[in-house]
Formats: C-alpha cells, structure tokens, sequence
C-alpha cells in the first residue's frame, strides 16, 4: 500500500496504562543497548528469531520470554492483526535522537513499523517527510519510511514506544486505508479483554534463498516510480528490465534450487558491470538516496541467500569505479 502522507495516525488507540504497567513489570536487565549504538537508545526484545536475544531481521520469528511476560501487548498485537516480524520496546534517554536518515534495506521495503508510545513527554517530537508530530500515549501510528525522517526526545524524561514490524495483514490495511481516506476520525479505544483471543501470527519466511522474478520486477517499478530524470536514465532502465527477463528465464529452468545458484550469481556480476560502465551513479531518487545504492540494498545483496550473495550497486555516496562489494547487513 502506498502512504499519501508521511505520518498516519490510526483509527483504534490502546490503554497506555496497561502498558506502562507490563513495561515496569520487566526487569531492567531486559533492556539492552541499540544495535546501531545510537547514544541514550535502547530496547527490549519482543519478537525476534528462535525468541532468541538477537538483533537479526532475518529468520523464523518468535515471541522471547518478555513479549509472554506482556499479555495486553499480545493482545493489541492480535487486534491489529499483522503477521508480526522483529519487534521491540524502543527507549529514548532525554536529550538522545535518532537521527535523520532513509530506510533503504529489503527489510523496510518489505516491512511496516508501527508506533505505539507507552511513556513519552511534550518534548519527544517524531518528524517525517517534512511533517513533525507528537505521538501521544496510546495512539498508533505508522509511517512512510522511505522518506527521511528523525526522531527527538527534548523533554526531561525517558521515552518508551512499542515498535512493532509487520508485513502487514488486511485488518492492518483496513486501518491505513481508514486513516488516509476521508477526514480524521476519532480512534476506538482497544481495552485489556477487548480482543477476540485469536492467536498471533509470526514469520517464516522473510528473505529469499533465491528471489523470484515476480517479486524483482515489484522492486524494479517500484523504484522506476521514485527515480528522478537522468540523461542515462534511459539506458539503465532498459538494461534492468533485460535482466529481469533473463532473471526469469532462470528462474523457469532453477526456480531457486541450489544448483541454478551460479547461473544467478553471474547474471548479477555481468549486470553489475553493465551498470557501472552506463555511469548511472549519479542518478537520485526522490529521497535524495543513489539510485544505484538502494538498487543495491534491495535486489542485489538479497537476490540471493547471504551465503551466495553477489556483490551490489555502490552505495549513496559512490566511489570512483562503479560497483563494489557488499557490506555486511546491520540491523537497526
């Protein structure tokens, strides 16, 4: 689904004091530092691979023992009906920031966040696109993260939002369609006990061992949507669209059997220096990012298992010589 606007409040908000409550329930030694070491940033882990304490985007999602510990928690998660991926409680000590950047990754390509703050204070300001808003406790919130954004805890107090990431689900699409069609509405309070006790869904599958030519094509419009004119935009995209009809040809003869593995690793290198010779490093989406980084981040270093990947467009701020390797993923 396509936002309209940067930030988009939800119709249904939830009982911050429930909450609050099961959050000062959970031992402090829950919390544990920012994966991405922002200063004043840190989290606790509600879903994550195996519920294992791992930062990993990548894997069979689980609840950890301090989701279970959470029960309102598991229920709102239920109401708002996503298939869930890795979630946490996210801190913000005073004065700490998380600053102004674009979601690049497959990951946020694939994912939905939704906020849900638990404890903050007037001076905790989430911007995006542009557009800066308060998210008061209890509201549910989701965002265009393709668009930069930052967030800011000037006030005197520890912050806490629950963060969930989801691929989605049609009571979640519902809701974002409600809240971007029509004038804002009031939102239904969702209480302890509201919900229908159905179980929650979680990941299996969030990366593939091969990527289908289907799914490709989806990243290709997608980023022909945002891509600003370019004197060799023409080129580039002529030599992409090639690529996904050879992509698809090997996919008809391998599908993503191990033994087509190579065959899809050297089309990715030949297009890979194709690209780098068209200088097309200097073409920019709307977000300002390099076309050819997030190319990158979204097909090239995940067309293939991690196992086998093969190296991806340059990032944002391209070097001389075209493509390079990829770096290792880090999770945020």
């Amino acid at each position: 689904m396509r936002f309209t606007q940067p930030l988009v409040r939800l119709p249904i908000r939830f009982s911050a004091d429930a909450l609050a409550q099961e959050v000062s329930r959970l031992p402090l030694s829950s919390w544990v530092a920012h994966p991405s070491g922002f200063p004043g940033n840190n989290a606790v882990r509600l879903v994550t691979p195996g519920g294992q304490p791992t930062d990993r985007l990548e894997g069979e999602m689980a609840p950890t023992g301090e989701l279970r510990a959470c029960p309102y928690m598991m229920e709102l998660m239920s109401e708002l009906g996503g298939t869930w991926g890795r979630s946490r409680l996210m801190g913000l000590a005073p004065s700490a920031e998380v600053p102004l950047h674009v979601d690049s990754h497959y990951y946020w390509r694939t994912h939905l966040r939704i906020h849900i703050p638990v404890i903050t204070n007037p001076g905790v300001e989430f911007t995006c696109g542009g557009e800066t808003v308060h998210m008061t406790p209890g509201e549910c919130w989701v965002f265009d993260s393709f668009r930069a954004h930052e967030v800011h805890n000037r006030g005197d107090a520890h912050r806490v939002h629950l963060v969930l990431d989801t691929v989605g689900g049609r009571k979640l699409w519902e809701l974002v369609e409600q809240a971007q069609s029509g004038p804002a509405q009031e939102p239904r309070l969702f209480n302890p006990g509201d919900g229908s006790g159905a179980p929650l869904l979680f990941e299996r599958v969030n990366s593939p061992r091969v990527m289908s030519p289907w799914e490709l094509r989806c990243h290709l419009a997608f980023l022909a949507e945002e891509v600003r004119p370019h004197r060799r935009l023409d080129a580039v995209m002529r030599r992409l669209d090639k690529f996904a009809y050879e992509w698809g040809a090997l996919w008809a003869a391998y599908s993503d059997s191990p033994e087509g593995v190579p065959a899809f690793q050297r089309l990715l290198e030949e297009t890979g220096r194709d690209l780098a010779k068209l200088e097309g490093k200097t073409i920019l989406l709307k977000n300002d990012l390099s076309l050819y980084h997030v190319l990158g981040r979204l097909v090239f270093e995940v067309a293939i298992a991690p196992v086998t990947q093969a190296p991806a467009p340059q990032p944002a701020r391209p070097q001389a010589g075209g493509f390079v390797s990829v770096r290792p993923r880090v999770a945020s």
